[in-house]
């Protein structure tokens, strides 16, 4: 039970201290349009990223029923996975890119560099899918779902 009031109470400070620090560095202007950002997130999660992230778990789902898909899902599933993480890591720095007063604060192709990493993740994704579907061919491994 220390334990847990010891967490509670660190949560707590490192809370408060978020919220002071917030105050401090973010002006009045800024912290009026936080709420909007904020609702502008939950909003863009709930009508966006959830239908499409249901889609295409959908979409997967329905694929790995045909006959010895189901040993390779997994393969699909991750590859899937780090292409939506890295997207959404990469998305404030697509839409930002050369905008605002000083252009050189992301300087770089981040188009291009999004590009070739996501075509690198399917590349690899594919090329694991094809080891396993191939492995698994070759050794006879006809495993029930």
């Amino acid at each position: 039970m220390k334990t847990r009031i010891s967490l509670v109470a660190v949560g707590v400070l490192m809370a408060l201290w978020g919220v002071w620090k917030l105050l401090h560095s973010v002006d009045v202007h800024g912290l009026v349009r936080l709420p909007l950002w904020l609702g502008g997130a939950v909003v863009v999660d709930d009508f966006v990223l959830a239908p499409l992230s249901i889609g295409v778990g959908w979409l997967v789902v329905n694929w790995s029923r045909r006959p010895g898909a189901h040993r390779t899902i997994g393969v699909v599933r991750a590859t899937l996975v780090c292409v939506g993480v890295t997207t959404l890591v990469a998305v404030p720095l697509l839409l930002r890119q050369g905008t605002g007063v000083n252009p050189t604060v992301l300087p770089r192709d981040y188009l291009r560099d999004w590009l070739l990493l996501e075509a690198t993740i399917v590349l690899i994704g594919a090329v694991g899918y094809f080891t396993l579907s191939r492995v698994r061919a070759s050794s006879g491994d006809i495993g029930g779902r």
